[in-house]
């Protein structure tokens, strides 16, 4: 669940600032992919966090968020600290004005504000491309995620049960959430 570069007005995203932490967040560009598909295959090979599980064809995720840079209803944002990617989120702006959201942080920077930057700079995007609506899907065992998700206003509209069939065989749930824009 990933997305490409903002479109050029939405181009400096309000968490761009160095935070009190190190981290900062910007928009992706080409020389990230290998950083974001290495991020995505460490938090896949976790098993608990993102629908993707191991293995996760490296190659094949570079390529896509290679195209989903040429975008236009697409936008990445990546967080590094000290030079190294420690979280990316993508939106996609469907035609009829909702914003698909997915984000992901590598493990040792959970917890520290990274997802927090992230989603500010996304929803700002979601504002600024025209959407009128930013959406989600969260297992609920990711009970800290799904608190962020609420902390920046996200609702709770809905359970997908017995969803996602997992490699293991295991059926999981989903919250779908949403945040109205204004």
């Amino acid at each position: 669940m990933t997305g490409g570069q903002p479109r050029e007005p939405a181009a400096a995203p309000a968490g761009a600032a160095p935070r009190a932490d190190g981290v900062t967040v910007r928009a992706a560009r080409e020389d990230d992919l290998d950083a974001m598909a290495d991020l995505l295959v460490a938090v896949a090979e976790e098993g608990r966090w993102i629908g993707a599980e191991p293995p996760v064809d490296r190659e094949r995720r570079r390529r896509r968020y290679a195209e989903d840079l040429e975008r236009d209803d697409t936008a990445v944002f990546v967080a590094e600290a000290g030079g190294e990617l420690v979280g990316h989120l993508g939106l996609v702006l469907a035609r009829y004005g909702v914003a698909d959201l997915g984000m992901l942080v590598a493990a040792g920077w959970r917890g520290r504000g990274v997802g927090s930057a992230l989603l500010r700079a996304g929803i700002d995007w979601a504002r600024r491309a025209g959407a009128h609506k930013v959406a989600l899907q969260v297992w609920p065992h990711n009970q800290a995620a799904v608190a962020l998700y609420e902390k920046f206003g996200f609702q709770r509209e809905g359970r997908l049960r017995r969803h996602y069939r997992r490699r293991s065989g295991e059926l999981w749930d989903a919250i779908v959430m949403g945040l109205p824009l204004e």
